[in-house]
């Protein structure tokens, strides 16, 4: 198809060039030598393609695309199935080949001449000549790659170190460099990848047909034919799919466990933000510009294309150095280091630690572009076993071990709504409960109910806000599922009565490993294997056996929906033994103490593939067998997935058991799963440092669509000191998930221990659960159109290039600023205050330097808060709980820009009952200042009958002369005060019911 009639057909979605010069081609390109043993290499010189023990046969070999020399025909050194490296990549047809200049004598000369090597046996046909459309690499420095852009020839880990030898074998160049010695010295040419052989219009887009350039395959099963799907989804989303044109390949859709499959395909681009402009000289790639500014945001011409059966990469250029997202890992930066740094996605389960992989598995990011007025966001979606490798010029290079390339962009133009489109693709949050918002206690060590109370007690006696109350696996039977420990825990039924009546809720943990120890005693292990739940051995029969808790274990299969409706009916179950009001899984990635089925797992492609990425250990260490066999596919393509598919049937299981709206907090997540439950940051440790980096982590969750997120507060792992905790309390306080939670065999660590720090988080509480009513209003905004709730500083001030990497600040919305101490000793803090007002949350004072580091006093009892001018937040008068503080007046506090105005909302409804959203039952206040007015109308009233609020004081902040007098609805209002000092306004007794429309003026 011309480019002309291909562009008259899709003008409506973007300009699209095609560079498209395709010479009919027509014999095999790298066919496998099927048995020829005639001239094999030296046995020395073969790279093993079948290196497992199980199936070693010349048809799986072959089936790899390799050589095999079996039965005594190529030696006898035990590599039977190998590698063809004497491929021939030029299509140029023998007769017309063009000497190299060279005048090479080897092949090691030729293409350190840039030429081509061909094996010859005709003396009129040169095995040296030119071809500048292919590559075989070589022992040289190219001049066209530069240092910055290249893509490491040798990235598997910890198989064998990269070698020049393996190098030049794969066809890549051998070049190590003096200047930055973390750059590959094995690297790719841009000539490997694919020749585009066909293109054509759909209905969304178009489709494109790959074939592979021959070139020697680095790990074995390459796709000769690649379909490339190009999709203009919407005017703010573009999909590029690519996939075996020829065998169908394991994928996912995106909400893959929802009720009704999401349908992408659908032809909603009208104006779309982007082109897409289509390369074939001297290999295919696609460059993705932004038609506003023509920025490139997606570049794939840096070449690095290669699609096999375990081995999937794609490289890009990146619009700028500004890159954030990935994870989940312990970031140190919120901005990414470029210096060839690699992050691998694979949940595990693994102590909080930097350079490893966690529990979650989340390949987003999100890169701000150069102009720093747009930004725009990327979705790797894949579910295997994956790394991303970090390049300086800015580029990165993605690869993953199976499944398809299937890649999302999001054009945003902000950084917010980049990630709100992010978040509308992958599932909304869920709207958690107002409760949830309130402080949480935690350990995992209580002996037992005694302990629980103890801790509990301390809590009432210092008059500590405490909403919910958990019990870690201490409450269970031998640790297992659904059971009680009668004898440590036995009256915790009525104790979970009593902290209910007390306005405390609770909630109880589960783990999703079963024992099957107690086959015929134990009413969850048995009905399960009634039903066969279970994950299965490579033989579709044999459960697969791990170790957890209670010692051996099956795991349950939860892509299965029989799996799921046995779950509901447990936990539904176990709610009249204990009455819990939310879930906490752990354990879901799915950990296992063994490593695989004991001591490893079967020699074969799925348990130790060609490729691993930058991974910790192999793909099964603290976790089960890839091999394994679930209803959606085999583990190694789903593993990733195990606690999203955990988190759904919890999610209904909490629901159902409550009759409310409920939550559940689950250790691993993947992309879609915040729209089932909510994340804690893991098994951290009692640092400072953990503290700090908490932060980052928070931030980063909030990215990949799981806004309500915490570290354990003053850590989990090891002995706090009161210092640590009681700025750790502080800081917990802003958390959106606030939980004090720490290890078994340490000391308790509850606010209560120290009266100092039950001081401190007791007045720091008070300060949270006053604005609880704005951060409860940012989670319907992020529940209805994504987004999020903790932000970095640069989502608000993206032309400010200094927020980008501050990451010891942050927002809760667009208002309120948290600025933390959070090192040892310190009494004061240096807070960055972007270009606007800002005022101190605690009086009302202006922050007079704008676009500066100021240092602020931060004494031991004492967390800088500030408040952005042109905000209105709802407030309320707070209490020891939320289900007191509900009861109480509400309020406002406004801080005044620059123009004199300001604006907000408050969302209102029960705070816990299902879908009062979709129902209708709630209402919403929009609150705007201008001309020294604030009036109050209402955007939806319920229309049920709620509880009526009162709006009882107003506040205002930064308003510039003094008052004479205050009006509401017209009438004077003579309870009000100027501090003199600040300026600051505080209105009180004024008795508005809301919802209700009414206006507070002043001059």
């Amino acid at each position: 198809m011309s480019h002309d009639r291909l562009k008259k057909r899709y003008f409506v979605f973007a300009e699209i060039l095609v560079l498209f010069l395709v010479s009919t081609v027509t014999g095999s390109l790298g066919d496998p030598r099927v048995g020829d043993c005639t001239a094999p290499p030296e046995a020395t010189d073969r790279r093993d393609c079948y290196p497992w023990t199980e199936n070693a046969t010349a048809e799986n070999c072959l089936a790899r695309g390799c050589v095999w020399c079996g039965g005594g025909g190529g030696g006898d050194d035990g590599v039977q199935c190998f590698y063809d490296d004497d491929v021939c990549p030029s299509i140029v047809d023998p007769s017309q080949r063009v000497e190299c200049p060279s005048n090479a004598l080897d092949r090691d000369d030729c293409l350190r001449s840039g030429c081509v090597w061909c094996n010859s046996s005709s003396p009129d046909v040169p095995s040296c000549f030119v071809d500048a459309d292919v590559s075989l690499g070589g022992d040289y420095c190219p001049a066209d790659i530069p240092l910055g852009e290249r893509i490491d020839c040798h990235p598997e880990k910890g198989r064998s170190p990269a070698n020049k030898t393996v190098c030049l074998a794969r066809g890549c160049f051998w070049c190590p460099s003096t200047v930055d010695p973390e750059a590959p010295a094995c690297f790719s040419p841009r000539q490997h990848g694919y020749r585009m052989i066909d293109v054509d219009g759909t209905e969304t887009g178009f489709r494109i047909v790959l074939e592979r350039i021959n070139s020697p395959s680095w790990f074995g099963a390459d796709i000769r034919i690649v379909e490339v799907q190009v999709e203009f989804q919407t005017d703010d989303r573009l999909r590029i799919l690519m996939t075996d044109a020829e065998n169908e390949r394991f994928s996912l859709p995106l909400q893959p466990f929802a009720e009704k499959e999401l349908q992408t395909r659908t032809r909603e681009a009208t104006d779309p933000q982007y082109s897409v402009t289509i390369v074939s000289q001297p290999n295919f790639g696609l460059k993705v510009t932004r038609r506003k500014t023509g920025a490139v945001v997606f570049d794939t011409t840096i070449g690095g294309l290669q699609l096999a059966d375990q081995f999937l990469q794609i490289a890009t250029r990146l619009n700028s150095p500004y890159l954030f997202g990935f994870g989940e890992h312990e970031h140190h930066n919120i901005l990414h280091d470029m210096t060839w740094k690699r992050w691998a996605m694979w949940t595990r389960d693994h102590l909080v630690q930097t350079d490893t992989n966690l529990y979650g598995h989340h390949s987003f990011y999100l890169n701000v572009e150069e102009s720093l007025t747009a930004a725009h966001g990327v979705l790797f979606y894949n579910a295997n076993a994956q790394d991303v490798t970090l390049m300086p010029d800015p580029a990165l290079t993605y690869r993953t071990t199976g499944g398809v390339l299937d890649i999302y962009l999001f054009f945003g133009p902000s950084p917010e709504s980049v990630v709100q489109q992010y978040h509308q693709a992958i599932g909304l949050t869920s709207m958690i409960p107002y409760w949830a918002l309130g402080f949480h206690l935690s350990r995992w060590g209580y002996e037992d109910l005694e302990h629980m109370k103890e801790a509990v007690d301390r809590m009432r006696q210092n008059n500590i806000p405490h909403d919910v109350q958990f019990a870690d696996i201490d409450y269970m039977d031998g640790e297992k599922d659904f059971t009680l420990d009668t004898v440590k825990f036995g009256g915790l039924p009525e104790y979970v009565g009593q902290l209910r009546s007390d306005g405390t809720r609770f909630i109880i943990i589960l783990d999703p490993g079963i024992s099957n120890e107690w086959a015929g005693n134990y009413t969850a292990f048995d009905e399960g294997d009634q039903l066969d739940i279970w994950i299965k051995n490579p033989d579709g029969i044999t459960p697969e056996e791990g170790d957890v808790w209670p010692g051996p274990v099956y795991y349950p299969d939860f892509t299965k929906q029989v799996t799921g409706d046995w779950w509901v009916n447990q936990s539904v179950a176990f709610r009249d033994t204990v009455a819990y009001d939310a879930l906490w899984i752990d354990m879901n990635e799915p950990s296992n103490f063994g490593n695989g089925r004991g001591r490893g797992c079967n020699d074969t492609q799925w348990n130790y593939p060609p490729f691993s990425p930058s991974i910790n250990g192999e793909l099964y260490v603290k976790s089960i067998c890839p091999d394994t066999i679930q209803q959606l596919g085999r583990h190694y393509n789903v593993h990733s997935l195990y606690g999203y598919s955990m988190a759904v049937p919890s999610l209904r299981a909490a629901r159902e058991a409550t009759g409310q709206r409920s939550f559940v907090l689950s250790r691993s997540s993947f992309p879609g799963s915040g729209k089932y439950a909510q994340h804690w940051l893991g098994d951290n440790f009692s640092r400072w440092s953990d503290m700090r980096w908490s932060i980052i982590g928070m931030l980063e969750f909030n990215m990949f669509g799981i806004p309500y997120v915490g570290a354990d507060i003053c850590g989990f792992i090891g002995s706090t000191t009161e210092e640590m905790c009681q700025r750790w309390q502080q800081l917990g306080s802003f958390y959106t998930f606030a939980r004090n939670h720490n290890a078994k065999n340490f000391p308790d660590q509850d606010p209560g221990v120290w009266p100092e720090v039950a001081r401190v988080t007791r007045e720091t509480l008070a300060i949270r659960y006053t604005v609880l009513p704005y951060l409860y209003t940012l989670f319907y905004q992020v529940h209805i159109q994504g987004g999020t709730v903790m932000r970095p500083l640069f989502f608000e001030f993206t032309g400010d290039v200094r927020t980008y990497n501050i990451t010891d600040q942050f927002l809760w919305g667009p208002a309120f600023m948290i600025s933390p101490v959070l090192d040892q000793g310190m009494s004061s803090v240096d807070v960055y205050f972007p270009d606007a007002r800002w005022f101190s949350y605690h009086d009302g004072r202006e922050v007079d330097d704008r676009g500066s580091t100021v240092t602020v006093d931060a004494p031991l009892d004492f967390i800088p808060l500030h408040i952005r001018g042109g905000f209105v937040l709802p407030t309320q008068q707070p209490a020891n709980c939320t289900a007191n503080s509900r009861l109480n007046p509400m309020g406002v506090i406004a801080a005044l820009d620059d123009s004199g105005e300001a604006s907000g909302l408050l969302f209102w409804d029960d705070g816990e009952s299902l879908d009062t959203i979709a129902n209708g039952n709630y209402f919403i206040m929009n609150y705007k200042i201008a001309n020294d007015t604030l009036s109050g109308s209402v955007d939806r009233a319920s229309d049920m009958t709620l509880v009526q609020q009162v709006l009882d004081d107003v506040v205002v902040m930064g308003v510039k002369s003094v008052i004479g007098d205050v009006f509401v609805d017209g009438r004077p209002h003579f309870e009000w005060f100027q501090d003199a000092d600040t300026m600051r306004v505080t209105i009180s007794g004024l008795q508005i019911v809301i919802p209700g429309n009414f206006t507070v003026s002043w001059n």
